[in-house]
C-alpha cells in the first residue's frame, strides 16, 4: 500500500496532506511494507508511483461545501476534480494522472482519498487552529482504513508532535520525507 500525502506548505491548510505524510512515517511502524510519500504538488511527476502501486491512499484537503475540519474517506474516482490538488489550467494533479492511465488503458490501482474540509487557504505555514484540532481524528480515520485492509502499526515510543513536523516545513534544512 502506498500513502501519498498531497498539498502546499505554503498555502496552511492546503499543507495538511504533507503534514500527515510526515506525521505517520516518523510516528508508527508498520507491519506490512507500507510506502508514505510525500507528494507535495508533484502532480503529474507522481504518475509513476501510481503505475507501481496496487493500492493508494491519497491523504489532501478536499474543497467541498461543508464544516472545515470535516474527514471524509472517498472512493478517488468518485471525487475527480474535488480536491484542492486536483491541477488547474496548467497543471495535471493526481486525480487527472489516474484518468490518463485509465485512457491508456493501464490499470488503475484501487485508490481512497482521504481528506478533510480546509479553513484557511492563503499564503502562510502551518495548519489552522481546526485542523490542528481535528488532526488526531484524522490520522485515526487513515489508521482505520489500514486497519480494515489488514495493516497493523504500533506508535513509536518517542513521537514526533505535530507543530515539529509543521515547523520544519518552514526551515529550508529541515527534512520532510
Amino acid at each position: 500500500m502506498t500513502l501519498i500525502g498531497i498539498g502546499n506548505v505554503l498555502q496552511k491548510d492546503d499543507g495538511l496532506g504533507v503534514y500527515a505524510a510526515s506525521y505517520l512515517n516518523e510516528n508508527y511502524t508498520f507491519s506490512q511494507e507500507v510506502h508514505i510519500i510525500n507528494g507535495g504538488v508533484e502532480g503529474i511527476h507522481l504518475l509513476n508511483v501510481l503505475e507501481e502501486s496496487d493500492h493508494v491512499v491519497v491523504l489532501d484537503c478536499l474543497q467541498l461545501d461543508d464544516t472545515p475540519a470535516s474527514i471524509y474517506a472517498i472512493p478517488a474516482k468518485e471525487i475527480s476534480g474535488y480536491g484542492l490538488n486536483n491541477g488547474g489550467a496548467h497543471e495535471i494533479g493526481i486525480l487527472q494522472c489516474m484518468d490518463m492511465m485509465e485512457l491508456q488503458g493501464k490499470e488503475i490501482p484501487e485508490a481512497m482519498v482521504i481528506g478533510i474540509v480546509p479553513e484557511h487557504v492563503t499564503f502562510s505555514f502551518g495548519l489552522s487552529q481546526g485542523l490542528i484540532d481535528a488532526f488526531e481524528e484524522y490520522i485515526s480515520v487513515v489508521l482505520q482504513y489500514l486497519d480494515k485492509h489488514g495493516i497493523t502499526y504500533t506508535k513509536n515510543s518517542s513521537p514526533t508532535p505535530l507543530q515539529e513536523i509543521m515547523d520544519r516545513a518552514k526551515d529550508p534544512s529541515g527534512v520532510m520525507i
